[in-house]
């Protein structure tokens, strides 16, 4: 089986050593993807001239989402080709957000999902991440 690691230009670079995507075989592998811009900056997240943020579990949710199409369209592949999703959730008070933009992108027929509370993301300001499998032939 031929494997090969992709971190993807245009992209925010990964917070460690490992790629945004890694393909072994037919399946795609995209590592935990968050809101990130390559700038740094966080979609989804506001901090008003009083140093108050207010962040936004359905900005956030959508970026990760595209983040992922971005990523996969890397490899020729794009969401109708996930098989499994993993998220991610700081707080699971954010699930009903979460899951009303999950459902722009897909249906009953879309990839298997677990969802999951954790106690901390990557940095503060963030909510949400999502790791993803898909399956797209060579």
């Amino acid at each position: 089986m031929s494997t090969r690691s992709t971190v993807v230009s245009g992209k925010a670079t990964p917070r460690g050593k490992f790629p945004h995507i890694k393909r072994a075989g037919d399946f795609l592998f995209v590592s935990g993807t968050s809101s990130r811009r390559p700038d740094n900056s966080f979609e989804g997240v506001e901090v008003d001239e009083m140093g108050t943020t207010n962040l936004d579990i359905k900005a956030q949710t959508k970026a990760v989402i595209e983040n992922i199409r971005d990523i996969l369209s890397s490899e020729g592949a794009g969401l109708e080709d996930i098989v499994e999703i993993s998220t991610f959730l700081v707080n699971m008070n954010d699930f009903g957000g979460y899951n009303e933009v999950y459902g722009q992108y897909f249906d009953h027929n879309g990839p298997t999902r677990t969802t999951v509370a954790v106690h901390q993301l990557p940095h503060p300001h963030l909510l949400i991440e999502i790791k993803a499998v898909a399956y797209k032939p060579a």
